[in-house]
């Protein structure tokens, strides 16, 4: 004879297993909708379309992937004074960790040739201002969507300008090896020369401050054909990874920064970050930032 079960026990029961159903139902939808908990770059192998790019995406064509790990600089390095590049590929940073593992200045990508600005700019330019960060803005070169002048004006007006108020830095031109095709973009080392000369004119033009150039040895002096004609307008920073002293290109005396890895590790930022060193000191980095070198 079967057991007797109240209303109420049958009730309870009933509840119970609703509930049972619809939490395991929940539980499904959520596992097989969640994305990955972070977004990753294009592989080495993979093309880099517009919008897509950040600083190194041409350099790690030309020096690997970028570890410093062989008989070059520590990513751990931290003596001088020293900073990181990052974009929305970075995700969500915590700045205040960054502030606090010894990161005195960034760079933040702002935009990208003629209409891409990148999506973390904001919360990145902001969050490290707030967090008593030295910070500045870069501009990803695509020379083969439009003229030089006509990015300048783009990144100067999308988050690449500049104001006295010790804390920000001039802009970056950032150009080097296309991430996307043709290693000089398919412009001739005249044509090239032109490009930069009309970025660098009107952005100070636009800003009063001479734009800050990142490239490499063997892109400049590939694609500019050993040009001197920015060496005493723009302070050069020089990407050479794995190597402990950075070799620069034709025309430049010496190096303002140095990013010495793609695959550096800092508090505050998952997974790898460049790391940079500016050549001097705190002081001269401030007199970067207000003009006053």
């Amino acid at each position: 004879m079967p057991a007797y079960s109240s209303p109420t026990r049958r009730l309870i029961r009933s509840r119970g297993a609703l509930l049972a159903g619809v939490l395991g139902s929940v539980a499904t939808l959520l596992v097989t909708t969640a994305g990955p908990a972070a977004a990753a770059p294009p592989g080495p192998d993979e093309p880099v379309q517009s919008g897509q790019a950040w600083m190194g995406a041409g350099t790690r064509i030309e020096q690997g992937p970028g570890s410093s790990a062989d008989g070059g600089m520590s990513t751990m390095d931290t003596s001088g004074v020293q900073g990181i590049d990052v974009s929305h590929w970075q995700g969500a940073i915590n700045w205040g960790s960054v502030k606090a593992a010894g990161i005195d200045f960034a760079y933040v990508k702002a935009t990208e040739g003629t209409s891409y600005k990148d999506t973390r700019f904001s919360a990145n330019y902001t969050g490290s201002y707030n967090a008593g960060l030295i910070r500045g803005a870069y501009h990803f070169a695509r020379p083969n969507a439009s003229n030089g002048a006509t990015q300048a004006a783009y990144f100067a007006g999308s988050g690449g300008g500049w104001s006295k108020d010790g804390k920000t830095l001039p802009g970056v031109l950032d150009i080097e090896h296309n991430p996307s095709g043709a290693m000089c973009y398919g412009l001739s080392t005249t044509q090239m020369r032109t490009w930069v000369n009309d970025f660098y004119n009107t952005y100070k033009a636009r800003t009063t401050r001479d734009v800050v150039i990142y490239t490499t040895a063997s892109w400049w002096n590939t694609c500019t054909g050993n040009w001197t004609g920015m060496s005493t307008k723009s302070p050069l920073w020089v990407a050479h990874w794995g190597t402990s002293s950075p070799t620069i290109p034709s025309g430049f005396p010496t190096w303002t920064i140095w990013q010495y890895s793609a695959t550096g590790r800092v508090g505050g930022v998952a997974g790898d970050v460049d790391r940079n060193k500016f050549n001097g000191t705190m002081t001269r980095l401030l007199a970067l930032a207000n003009n006053t070198a």
